[in-house]
């Protein structure tokens, strides 16, 4: 007999979804002026409302925490209005939403920002993002040279986040997601090769993870648990060398973040620059960490049902097959074909209007 888990139902603490497929947060660059979110971005979302959850878009918490052009923010009187037009399309579907909140640090460029960028020490990589390019138009560009954050500039950092889950909660969202993975601010804390800072917020583990933990720890007592959940990605790396100490890392911080008890610990895996995560890390994950843990990168049908099964995960997150297949639940759980993404749909992942984005259509029609 075939497994159903699925689409089974999930609940913790509060949180609760219809399936356990969720779609995974994905930039798409299409915001309008003001770095406000596109009018199709409703259609976009609802389309996609079967998901047990939907992750949306990385979502900038102020204008210095932006890294890539056209990515849309939450931290003006427009762009929330603009949210509230997709959380309420959402919901009408019966669809849930968790906005991910997002600070790049270092990936970023001053033509981007307006400002330097920041980082917790100033190191760079070589590195490039989605941006204005000087001809005219935007393009791949290279980040700029950061500047290490002072107490002040965490400290604001800290408010910009509490503000954005205030904000999200604003928007009708129903709960958060942090960014914590993929090399962006809180990954460069957590990573030694990033992170060369002397004070409470560098040097051993404790220092490094101790940033992310004050922002959950915020937004849990604004917001509550079951309404804040995090990414992490201890087996990607932004640069072709890993720090080897950041998988222990993360479960250093697992374990810490047990007593939140989050909606889900999102953990994003082989894409990029990536390492496999072995079964012994999964056993050892969940020995540490005894809360809800979602996963995501590549799976498919049948490989997130094996990893349910095993009870190495409580959701599994899909990216590209969400963007070409906006029934993906409904195509899964009646074996239907799935419309592949191929190098032309690429094309049409970053900006442009609804080719690529709304046109996508369900099974049949």
């Amino acid at each position: 007999m075939k497994s159903d888990i699925l689409f089974k139902p999930f609940e913790f603490n509060g949180f609760k979804v219809k399936n356990r497929i969720a779609m995974a947060p994905m930039t798409r660059a299409r915001s309008k002026k003001r770095d406000i979110i596109t009018d199709l971005a409703p259609l976009y979302y609802a389309q996609r409302a079967s998901a047990g959850l939907l992750i949306s878009e990385g979502i900038p918490v102020s204008k210095e925490a932006r890294g890539y052009a056209m990515t849309p923010g939450i931290y003006t009187r427009e762009q929330i209005e603009g949210w509230k037009k997709v959380t309420e399309a959402v919901h009408k579907e019966n669809g849930k939403i968790f906005a991910q909140l997002w600070h790049v640090g270092r990936r970023s460029a001053k033509s981007i920002t307006g400002t330097t960028p920041l980082a917790p020490s100033a190191i760079k990589n070589p590195d490039k993002v989605y941006g204005p390019l000087a001809e005219g138009g935007f393009g791949l560009i290279e980040t700029d040279f950061p500047k290490a954050m002072t107490i002040e500039d965490i400290n604001r950092t800290k408010q910009d986040f509490l503000q954005a889950a205030k904000n999200a909660m604003e928007a009708g969202f129903d709960g958060v997601e942090i960014h914590g993975a993929h090399g962006y601010l809180f990954d460069q804390f957590m990573r030694k090769d990033a992170n060369k800072r002397t004070d409470i917020y560098g040097g051993n583990v404790e220092n490094r993870i101790r940033f992310v933990l004050e922002i959950v720890k915020l937004l849990v007592e604004e917001i509550g648990a079951d309404k804040v959940a995090i990414r992490i990605s201890p087996f990607v790396s932004e640069i072709e060398n890993y720090d080897e100490e950041m998988p222990e890392t993360a479960l250093y911080l697992m374990k810490e973040l047990n007593a939140f008890q989050l909606a889900y610990l999102h953990l994003s895996e082989n894409i990029g620059n990536f390492r496999e995560v072995s079964d012994s890390y999964r056993i050892e994950m969940k020995k540490i960490y005894k809360n809800p843990i979602m996963v995501c990168g590549n799976y498919t049908k049948e490989t997130a049902t094996e990893i349910l099964e095993k009870g190495w995960a409580d959701m599994v997150s899909f990216g590209r097959l969400f963007i070409t297949n906006p029934d993906l639940v409904e195509r899964f759980k009646n074996n239907f074909p799935l419309e592949i993404d191929s190098s032309e749909s690429a094309m049409t992942y970053y900006g442009g209007g609804a080719e690529g984005y709304t046109d996508y259509k369900k099974y049949g029609e």
